[in-house]
């Protein structure tokens, strides 16, 4: 049998102003940019990359943060922290809105499953590297 694992990486990207960089997607609302990772690529590339995708932002990856695993989908995230370094906000057919938010605001504007907790975890760098082990 072959594997079938979903293997994402997110990216929580923290300006000079410590503001949370966050997209508005169609389906779930305000999170973090990332996504699935592609074939050959590694998981700090991935989130540049979905981050660059969905919101315009080139950003720099500063430190890996840990790992959240649903394991009844299959579904392993990735989350790193990061900083921009280029690029302009910009939405995308993935991204219906896209800005930088006080961390407190940003917290109350994502909603979607335990998003608010990944990012959570991400800025308290006395958790990382954390395993976080869920089923929907």
């Amino acid at each position: 049998m072959t594997p079938k694992h979903f293997l994402s990486a997110a990216a929580i990207v923290l300006n000079e102003h410590n503001e949370i960089l966050l997209i508005r997607g169609p389906e779930r609302g305000w999170e973090m940019p990332g996504g699935v990772v592609e074939e050959g690529e590694s998981l700090k590339h991935a989130a540049i990359r979905e981050t660059k995708e969905e919101s315009g932002i080139d950003i720099e990856v500063t430190k890996f943060c840990g790992v959240f695993q649903n394991v009844t989908q299959s579904i392993c995230n990735t989350l790193f922290l990061g900083r921009p370094v280029g690029g302009e906000l910009t939405t995308s057919s993935e991204s219906l809105e896209v800005g930088f938010f006080p961390i407190e605001i940003a917290l109350e504007m994502v909603t979607f499953l335990n998003f608010r907790q990944r990012i959570a975890l991400c800025l308290d760098e006395a958790n990382h590297p954390f395993y976080v082990d869920f089923s929907e």
